[in-house]
């Protein structure tokens, strides 16, 4: 696990931004932590990476919102609401895993079902009023050689 830490919400805007760089189709991203801790400032600044970022609101009651264009998709879950991994089964949630990139918030709830490689960020408030800590999870093997804090200050 490696750990890193935002100082303010621009900078965690800017990280996801800088890893935004790397990411490729097919890529998932677990978001975990307490409500307002910085998971959707995190999805605006991979989705600015993109030129998308005029696009973003929260997906709290739609479940997932889709972001398009002409160089990659981005499916923006929150699965809060949902009750069970069924739930996410039944609205054909699997078949989004390889149409773009997948970030979840709250995706604690469907780990059993992720690709074999995904990254999970878990987010936690800071000692300072607007600094994050976020802890740095890797599953598999794809993302084992990356330096995260790289993409801290770039």
């Amino acid at each position: 696990m490696q750990e890193i830490v935002c100082k303010d919400e621009l900078q965690t805007k800017l990280f996801a931004m800088n890893l935004a760089s790397i990411l490729k189709k097919g890529d998932v991203i677990v978001l975990s932590g307490n409500l307002g801790a910085g998971k959707t400032k995190f999805v605006e600044g991979i989705l600015m990476h993109y030129g998308m970022s005029e696009q973003i609101s929260s997906p709290t009651f739609t479940i997932v919102n889709e972001y398009h264009n002409d160089k990659i998709d981005i499916y923006h879950f929150d699965l809060y609401r949902l009750q069970d991994i069924y739930e996410f089964e039944n609205i054909g949630g699997e078949e989004y895993f390889e149409k773009g990139i997948c970030i979840f918030e709250w995706g604690e709830l469907i780990e059993d079902i992720l690709p074999n490689d995904y990254i999970k960020i878990t987010f936690e408030y800071g000692e300072e009023e607007n600094c994050r800590k976020l802890a740095i999870e890797t599953f598999g093997t794809k993302y084992n050689e990356i330096n995260f804090s790289q993409y801290v200050n770039l």
